[in-house]
């Protein structure tokens, strides 16, 4: 099928990207057809075809680019000196990072459920990479002295579900600001390691 007029790859395919995160942030997945997303782009429901193969593949992208995203700008964070500054500049990284991509935390947390199990492998090895990188500063605090906890992986599991939970509630403009909340977390996070 022919490209619409006036449409460019380099924009069709990041707008199908975006509509889709948005639709299927709003509806959730099952509830989304390709035809929707192709209405809200503004091409042929098969010009979607020339971008990816399936509704699922499209998810996959969105779930694996976020997640590449994540990665590439923590392993650009600096860390601090030690295992307490590196816990709170994961606090803060985690906090700043995913505020402004809460779609993309959405559908990571509530979607991922829809993928094949080689696509699920492959995010869940993601997520895991990041778990790691918490759970290594956590284990270098312990070996430190510097934080006490009964279980490095429950806490990382724990730690990240507080901080990812902040998506759910904070509003841009509210009673709090982004910093205010970074540092409220930062100092409910060193309490429960023990620091």
């Amino acid at each position: 099928m022919a490209r619409k007029t006036g449409s460019h790859a380099e924009i069709t395919g990041p707008r199908i990207r975006a509509e889709a995160s948005r639709l299927f942030a709003r509806h959730g997945f099952a509830a989304v057809s390709m035809r929707q997303i192709a209405a809200a782009v503004g091409v042929q429901a098969g010009a979607l075809y020339l971008y990816t193969p399936d509704k699922e593949a499209l998810l996959f992208d969105l779930l694996k680019g976020h997640m590449d995203e994540l990665l590439a700008a923590w392993a650009q964070e600096p860390r601090g000196t030690d295992p307490l500054a590196a816990l709170e500049r994961f606090v803060r990284f985690h906090i700043r990072f995913n505020l402004e991509r809460a779609e993309a935390v959405f559908l990571s947390y509530m979607e991922l459920r829809n993928l094949s199990e080689p696509n699920f492998a492959v995010i869940e090895g993601l997520r895991k990479r990041y778990e790691t990188e918490l759970e290594e500063i956590l284990k270098a605090g312990q070996a430190a002295g510097a934080v006490s906890v009964p279980d490095t992986k429950l806490a990382t599991m724990a730690i990240i579900a507080m901080l990812t939970g902040v998506n759910t509630w904070y509003r841009e403009g509210g009673r709090l600001s982004r910093a205010t909340v970074e540092t409220i977390y930062w100092d409910m996070v060193r309490k429960a390691v023990g620091a």
